[in-house]
């Protein structure tokens, strides 16, 4: 058994959100990190127990860089065997380094595969050749995506197709590419279509209506494709699903993000300030309290802009295709607090 001793000059984050937290914890650990071992000491083969894909086959696509990577990586600590999928014909510097850093520490592994998600023979050629290597293929998360700023007024026509074919229709054909493995090895599985809070309403600040009819397309995509193959698996025991759930990230820091705040350097600024903390909401007069929850249950965070770390248990959770774990068809709004 693999076990490791408390160390009490070790600097470990527990669930922390702020450099004033973190430095808090270092010096002072509480009662509950003092009696828990050091998360970065052990050399377990693999993290996130309560997941346990071990031997279980995934794609991402979107995976070189960003949200996609962060998800891809949580599923390698899981041990999960992992493709990442992307228009870039060699993986990039972050991938390199996501590799190296989970290379012999999990049983999960991390590769890399150059695909165009707009190219439906490429994504077919792509994902039934993964599939065959193992004969099995357990689940997708659908995390590309490309944006392009620019008001209603002003949008180039051209724009618009790229945009629905990449954001909408890219993920249409890696979900129906991987459900047609998955059933043709009899493989119940779970896919997350990474959609965004952008389609469920308007970005204050931001003019991307093409980009946020893309995501409110993904929704509605999902919620199809979760009614369509509920039962779509035969095991020869019966009907078995492919859960298919789609994951609403609220203001989040990305790659495609900050170059958004370079572009944009006010952008930060509106986005902090109108996610409202819990304290500061209660401080508000009552009308403005009301204006405000409508935009926080619509999908905004709380208080903060978050980061892709903290989407990894979502991805993770969501693409486990366990019987026991959440029915598909959910749009997930995932907000910080």
């Amino acid at each position: 058994m693999l076990c490791s001793r408390y160390n009490p000059a070790s600097t470990r984050l527990l669930a922390t959100t702020s450099t004033e937290t973190t430095t808090s914890l270092a010096k002072y650990p509480t009662a509950i990190a003092q009696r828990l071992p050091d998360p970065e000491a052990q050399h377990s083969p693999h993290r996130l127990r309560e997941f346990e894909l071990n031997g279980r086959v995934y794609v991402v696509t979107g995976g070189a860089q960003g949200l996609g990577l962060t998800l891809a990586e949580a599923l390698v600590e899981a041990g999960g065997k992992v493709y990442c999928l992307d228009i870039q014909k060699e993986p990039t510097a972050p991938f390199y380094e996501t590799q190296g850093r989970v290379a012999d520490r999990f049983e999960g592994t991390l590769s890399y595969r150059h695909v165009d998600v707009q190219n439906a023979e490429q994504v077919d050629s792509v994902i039934a050749e993964i599939a065959a290597e193992h004969s099995r293929l357990d689940g997708l998360i659908a995390a590309a995506g490309i944006q392009y700023v620019k008001p209603a007024l002003e949008y180039p026509p051209d724009r618009i197709q790229h945009m629905m074919n990449t954001n909408f229709g890219g993920v249409f054909l890696s979900a129906v590419s991987c459900a047609r493995q998955m059933i043709k090895y009899k493989s119940p599985g779970a896919m997350v279509l990474v959609g965004s809070m952008s389609g469920l309403n308007a970005n204050k600040g931001f003019t991307s209506s093409v980009y946020n009819a893309s995501k409110a397309a993904v929704i509605q995509l999902g919620r199809n494709l979760a009614m369509e193959w509920g039962k779509v698996i035969d095991t020869g025991g019966g009907k078995r699903a492919i859960r298919v759930n789609v994951l609403c990230p609220g203001n989040i820091i990305t790659p495609m993000v900050l170059k958004n705040f370079e572009d944009d350097p006010g952008l930060r600024k509106i986005w902090e300030e109108n996610n409202v903390s819990c304290t500061d909401y209660h401080k508000l007069k009552s009308e403005t309290r009301h204006t405000i929850a409508n935009t926080l249950l619509s999908g905004q965070m709380l208080g903060r802009i978050s980061e892709m770390k903290e989407y990894r248990g979502r991805g993770a959770l969501g693409a486990d295709g366990s019987d026991h774990k959440p029915i598909g068809g959910r749009t997930v709004p995932v907000r910080t607090a």
